[in-house]
């Protein structure tokens, strides 16, 4: 798949707690890792995995189940 296959994520460039602007490599480090703490006020930043899709309930029972 190529990157401009891939579905459009939603890209934050200030910090939603405080607004502190992030800069590139930490919007680089949050499309990649998934969390980030800001710099300004310790908050930690997360995107949800399952933001665009909800996990199947028949999955999470299998997982308990092993």
């Amino acid at each position: 798949m190529s990157l401009k296959e891939k579905p459009e994520q939603k890209m934050l460039d200030a910090c939603p707690h405080c607004g502190h602007k992030l800069s590139p490599w930490q919007q680089v480090l949050l499309s990649v890792d998934r969390a980030l703490t800001c710099k300004n006020c310790w908050y930690r930043i997360i995107f949800d995995v399952f933001e665009n899709e909800k996990p199947n309930k028949e999955d999470i029972n299998n997982d308990k189940d092993h």
